[in-house]
């Protein structure tokens, strides 16, 4: 019973977290300091879907203009991701973190992976292994952490802005260096990125 309780209490908070004023609205004033990327951030959306939503090909804003906010991801996608977040980058620097979930919403908008978060975190690769192993191991069921839910945040806001990476893995640790063979786009902490 207190076990249930932890995990229904954890459940509402990280709801909390996601589900702010800021998120309700379908549009947002812009007040100085302000940016794309930022407003990005606090709603959980890419520059480029801002972009796309108010018609701009810059970045330019101005204070007091009114900005459409489009769709996010659900709340549900956006605390697994979190938690796939906390599993795979436990101990690695910020930046790390924000490159996890980028590769997962790489994967998303690529053709030769699921089209949706859950679908890419829970795929079985070819050779019948689950693609991430916190989802395999259980360790994705772990409540996710402060940054690694501003590490999220901050990938939408990025989404489609990066170096296209579709991979990642640990040399350290890796069983099967198959990413090896890939092209390397980043080193973060101990994680190698390719695509």
């Amino acid at each position: 019973m207190k076990k249930m309780l932890i995990t229904l209490t954890a459940a509402f908070s990280f709801a909390f977290l996601f589900t702010n004023d800021a998120k309700a609205a379908t549009t947002h004033e812009v007040k100085r300091g302000d940016s794309l990327y930022l407003i990005g951030q606090e709603y959980g959306v890419s520059v480029h879907a801002l972009k796309e939503a108010n018609t701009k090909s810059g970045n330019m804003i101005m204070v007091g203009e009114t900005l459409s906010i489009p769709e996010s991801i659900s709340v549900e996608e956006m605390d697994l991701l979190a938690r796939l977040v906390r599993a795979e980058a436990v101990g690695e620097p910020y930046a790390g973190k924000v490159a996890v979930a980028t590769v997962v919403l790489n994967r998303v908008d690529h053709k030769d992976f699921p089209n949706t978060i859950t679908e890419v975190i829970q795929e079985v690769t070819p050779s019948g292994h689950y693609a991430f192993t916190p989802y395999m191991n259980g360790e994705i069921n772990q409540a996710a952490d402060e940054e690694s839910i501003r590490a999220v945040r901050e990938a939408l806001a990025f989404n489609g802005q990066g170096q296209g990476s579709i991979f990642f893995y640990n040399p350290a640790i890796a069983t099967n260096h198959w990413n090896a063979t890939r092209t390397e786009t980043v080193t973060i902490g101990n994680h190698v990125f390719s695509k």
